[in-house]
């Protein structure tokens, strides 16, 4: 991880094309103008001639544009766990999946409890840029993308980036690549046809798809998602549309490719922010695999398995309610419920995939129902009341499900809910809340991996792990049988 910059460093990532450095920094030349990835094919400048920046958008910023070869808009993130405080990264994810598109600034900053004045402050100090700055270069960044990878109309282009109007859209274009959007067209449309379009998903390998789908295979919810030999599959529903994805791997470089539905055009911002949150693409692993691997335990699965990663959810209460039905039964007595309770209570969706024909119940559906609805799919009356809690706490919100809430206050809310104890507390900042640091001591799996030792025992061996006892367990996990935990 990468909290300041230092020339020699960059410069020798720069020059060998160090893909683990990619989206940590980005290098602007000074003879053309241009700023690129890390990773860039292009012939390396000299280094007096480069300047390095953080973020895209502060080499934006000093005046650089963006590489049509590299293509910096497709970098994974930083992913940091406390490179910058809590409020600037809350923000910068927000924005990064597209509040600014539909809500002010003056709303963002409410949401986060701070004044619009002091959200400017911070990012401005933390990052050299304000949120309009950050939320202008997000909006051009995927036009760009949706401008050289798809076949939509420029004014589709325009409103599917979070642009209010076609004609500040390419003016921003203009003033951003020195060249209208048409032009960029021309040169790069691939034409992916009229029922979806295809968003591209760049990674730090290593990356271990096959054991992406068997963890996700085991726990797809029937009618909402589907796991096949080579594709991860659902139904979606963001910001009043609906539709449906399918993610593959990409064979000729480190990415995942999300064929997603025209109907969604307008949120992809959020869908492509939530894939990544699911699939984990922002993390590190060499700086993971530096910390776990020196436990001579743990150093062994992660030399078999060192593209794991903690899995996240493309829907935070989806999976949550997933969690609860999960609690002591099998993997499959869990899915065979929640495919119940979709068929029960979901709504039904247009999509090509029969497998995936029905969406996930909202928080308020779900806490609407009785506990008798709930109990009459086939679970004890305290796990319908569980179910009923959670849902009732988030439709209301005293529960958030978010990523960038606060962990300690949304697991001990979590915990004063009937039949929630610490186990699914910290299975779901692991995956719904993306807390990288979250350890289950008491899983009877993480025990059984260590030795069949106890809890408090599995806790204190864990402390070395900090702040990577997520990807632990989950290595704990893999270690039993390919992954028997959760």
């Amino acid at each position: 991880m990468m909290n300041t910059l230092e020339a020699e460093t960059c410069y020798r990532a720069l020059s060998a094309r160090d893909r683990r450095f990619d989206g940590l920094f980005f290098v602007g030349v000074s003879t053309t103008g241009i700023y690129c990835r890390p990773v860039c094919t292009a012939r390396t400048p000299r280094q007096e001639r480069c300047a390095f920046y953080r973020t895209a958008v502060e080499a934006e910023g000093a005046g650089f544009r963006a590489c049509l070869l590299c293509r910096p808009e497709l970098a994974p993130g930083s992913a940091p766990v406390d490179s910058v405080p809590r409020l600037v990264a809350a923000a910068v994810s927000r924005i990064e999946g597209g509040f600014l598109n539909e809500s002010s600034i003056d709303e963002l900053a409410s949401e986060l409890g701070v004044t619009s004045r002091h959200l400017r402050r911070a990012m401005e100090t933390e990052l050299g840029v304000s949120p309009v700055e950050l939320a202008q270069s997000r909006r051009l960044a995927l036009a760009k993308q949706l401008l050289q990878d798809t076949s939509l109309p420029l004014a589709e282009i325009a409103f599917a980036s979070g642009f209010q109007s076609v004609r500040r859209f390419n003016a921003l274009f203009q003033s951003r690549f020195g060249r209208p959007p048409s032009e960029l067209r021309r040169k790069g449309s691939e034409g992916r046809g009229a029922r979806s379009l295809v968003l591209r998903l760049d990674y730090r390998p290593p990356l271990d798809w096959e054991q992406i789908l068997r963890f996700l295979r085991g726990r797809a919810i029937p009618g909402v998602e589907h796991v096949g030999d080579s594709d991860y599959r659902r139904t979606v529903r963001l910001g009043g549309r609906t539709g449906w994805l399918v993610v593959r791997h990409d064979p000729k470089r480190p990415a995942l490719l999300a064929e997603v539905s025209l109907s969604l055009a307008g949120v992809l911002m959020q869908v492509a922010s939530r894939l990544r949150a699911l699939f984990d693409l922002d993390a590190q692993p060499e700086v993971i695999a530096e910390c776990l691997g020196r436990d001579e335990l743990l150093g062994k699965w992660v030399r078999v398995h060192p593209g794991l990663r903690v899995l996240g959810a493309f829907d935070p209460f989806e999976m949550t309610v997933r969690a609860i039905l999960g609690q002591q039964v099998s993997v499959r007595a869990a899915t065979t419920l929640s495919g119940r309770l979709v068929a029960r209570l979901g709504e039904p969706v247009d999509s090509p995939h029969a497998e995936c024909s029905r969406l996930f119940p909202l928080p308020e559906t779900l806490a609407a129902a009785t506990e008798g609805d709930i109990a009459t799919l086939g679970m004890p009356g305290a796990r319908a009341r569980s179910l009923l809690a959670v849902a009732r706490a988030v439709a209301e919100g005293s529960v958030r499900l978010d990523r960038h809430a606060d962990v300690d206050k949304t697991m001990a809310g979590l915990e004063a809910l009937p039949g929630i104890g610490a186990w699914t507390a910290h299975y779901v900042a692991m995956r719904a809340l993306r807390w990288p640091d979250a350890f289950p001591a008491s899983d009877l799996g993480i025990r059984k991996a260590l030795g069949g030792v106890t809890a408090k025992a599995a806790a204190e061996r864990a402390e070395a792990w900090r702040p990577w006892r997520s990807y632990a367990a989950i290595h704990l996990w893999t270690s039993l049988s390919e992954g028997a935990g959760g």
